[in-house]
């Protein structure tokens, strides 16, 4: 697909070339889509209904007629109505796409899962509607008016919106089966009493370069794109006191991200709400970092999440490498380079503080009896940092990480053990 993208401005240039340098990096997402030529267009207000002035629409009719490679524009709008598609394609002989359908498009490719396929198509339901009422409006003009279906008693409009409310029906039920399969696995874990950390960013912010920085997991393969990541990933993780946690990789965020694909991708993003705690990943490089963030935290505000979870939010600035001496100019934020490994073990550290605090968990210090059942229960149900031995009275000096939970079942069963707070 050799395409054309056409962006607005209704602000100050700089800020429309950012934009129309993230547009061509989702066109550039999508395998064998080219940009051909980039052009910025004035506007007071891009929504609407005729989005170009006259003497623009004609400008640029002449110059898309002068490219005979063309064969798309992409009018990075978020939505453009089905029947103003249609006249600006009858006008250019080419296909016209919007935000909401590349996005769609480049969502489409990277699913998966049979959980982010669903929650693609349910996206797709409103762009359907929308096709389906120019279908309707183009086949009244040629007809005269609307048609009944032979015997059925509904109009071909009335058939093909039950078809389409039958289908969204159908994706709704199947992804809520998905969601109560993932809340019995979420149960499962809190059992096991895995503390969970979601990492969160703005797409592209190197999210998936980082968990596997502080993971290890060699099978983990970032993408230099938009929207490598569709669905709820977990990975194993060590902390500095040889506490487990597990890492979530979620979705990235987008500025403008059409409020429909949000929706559909709601099921995916309820993880977050059951996490101990959010790394919020920001590429600090990126001209538009702070309005990245903002974009992010609208989202995650969006989300209803538990307050607690949005005031421990660790914000991390990765890719520092790319900038010379680079320090934070904002006050409690870590700075990395996960591609590196720089600052990993302070970040490391500041989820370990943040996770003892949101979990509970105590880090003590108990005397055993190396003859008892002691040390085999601490090591089944807490993490054991250290053991010291002490040979000469047969006792050993365990620290521990334990939770509220399995610190009242040691004190039930082992009510003479010798208890140091750390």
């Amino acid at each position: 697909m050799i395409v054309i993208l056409i962006s607005f401005f209704y602000c100050f240039v700089p800020e429309a070339e950012l934009q129309i340098a993230e547009a061509v990096a989702l066109v550039d997402t999508l395998q064998n889509w080219t940009v051909l030529d980039k052009i910025i267009i004035p506007t007071k207000n891009p929504n609407k209904k005729f989005i170009f002035g006259k003497g623009n629409f004609q400008v640029l009719t002449e110059k898309i007629k002068k490219l005979p490679h063309l064969t798309a524009v992409f009018l990075n709008l978020e939505r453009i109505s089905s029947l103003t598609k249609k006249e600006l394609e009858d006008a250019w002989g080419v296909r016209v796409f919007d935000r909401y359908t590349v996005v769609l498009h480049i969502f489409r490719c990277n699913a998966q899962t049979k959980e982010a396929k669903l929650q693609v198509a349910l996206a797709e339901i409103p762009l359907l509607r929308s096709n389906l009422k120019n279908e309707v409006s183009q086949r009244d003009q040629q007809r005269g008016g609307s048609r009944y279906i032979m015997g059925s008693g509904e109009t071909f409009l009335e058939t093909q919106n039950r078809v389409l409310k039958e289908r969204e029906l159908k994706i709704r039920n199947a992804l809520e089966k998905l969601r109560r399969k993932r809340a019995l696995l979420r149960t499962q874990r809190r059992k096991c009493e895995f503390p969970m950390v979601s990492v969160m960013g703005y797409t592209n912010c190197g999210k998936t370069t980082l968990i596997k920085a502080l993971t290890g997991e060699a099978g983990l393969q970032p993408r230099d794109q938009l929207f490598a990541t569709l669905d709820i990933t977990a990975h194993a993780g060590y902390l500095p006191s040889h506490m487990a946690v597990i890492y979530v990789d979620t979705i990235g965020f987008l500025t403008d991200l059409p409020h429909n694909l949000v929706e559909s991708f709601s099921a995916t993003l309820e993880e977050v709400a059951y996490s101990d705690l959010i790394v919020h990943v920001r590429d600090i490089t990126h001209p538009e970092t702070i309005l990245q963030k903002a974009t992010v935290l609208s989202v995650l505000r969006n989300l209803n999440l538990p307050s607690h979870l949005l005031d421990s939010i660790v914000e991390v600035h990765n890719k520092v490498d790319l900038i010379e001496r680079y320090k934070p100019t904002e006050e409690n934020v870590l700075a990395v380079s996960a591609l590196h490994g720089h600052g990993l073990e302070e970040l490391k550290q500041e989820i370990e503080k943040k996770i003892l605090t949101a979990t509970g968990k105590k880090i003590l210090t108990v005397n055993i009896n190396l003859e008892g059942p002691q040390l085999s229960w601490l090591y089944k149900e807490a993490t054991v940092q250290e053991v010291e031995v002490m040979p000469e009275d047969g006792t050993a000096r365990v620290k521990v990480i334990i939770s509220s939970s399995a610190f009242g079942r040691y004190k039930n069963l082992f009510p003479n053990s010798k208890i140091f707070m750390s």
